[in-house]
C-alpha cells in the first residue's frame, strides 16, 4: 500500500500535504468502480483484494482509503451516515489537512470536501 500512496502522490511537490490527500481521494474515487455487495449481505474487502478486483461499495472503497492515506503518513477516519433515525447507510473518510477533518466521498464524483446532505445519523470512528 504505500508503494502505491508513493506513485500516486510522487508528482507533487514536497510537503503538499492538501494535494496528497486529495491526489489519494481522486485516484481511488476513479480508479475503483462502484459495485454493490452480495444480495442481502454485507461484505468487507481486505485492501489487496479491492485492488485486485478494482471495485467495490462504499465501505470498500473507505478501507483503500483510508489505508493509503494511512500510509502516506495523514491521519484517517471513518464517518458511517444514515438518512433515516438510528439507521446507517453509508461511510465515507475524513482525514485530517491542518486544523480540520476533510471529508472524502469516494462514491460520487465530487471533490475533496463534500459531504452528504440530509445525513440524520452520523457516528464517526478512528483508525
Amino acid at each position: 500500500m504505500r508503494a502505491l500512496a508513493e506513485q500516486i502522490i510522487g508528482d507533487l511537490p514536497e510537503k503538499d500535504f492538501a494535494g496528497e490527500v486529495r491526489a489519494l481521494h481522486a485516484w481511488v474515487r476513479d480508479s475503483i468502480r462502484y459495485a454493490n455487495d452480495i444480495n442481502e449481505v454485507e461484505t468487507l474487502k481486505t485492501p489487496d483484494l479491492i485492488l485486485s478486483s478494482a471495485q467495490g461499495d462504499c465501505d470498500d472503497k473507505a478501507i483503500l482509503l483510508a489505508t493509503l492515506l494511512e500510509s502516506a503518513g495523514h491521519p484517517a477516519r471513518f464517518v458511517a451516515v444514515g438518512f433515516q433515525p438510528d439507521d446507517f447507510s453509508h461511510v465515507y473518510v475524513e482525514s485530517r489537512v491542518g486544523d480540520r477533518w476533510l471529508p472524502l466521498e469516494t462514491t460520487e464524483q465530487v471533490a475533496a470536501g463534500w459531504s452528504p446532505e440530509g445525513v440524520v445519523t452520523r457516528m464517526i470512528r478512528h483508525i
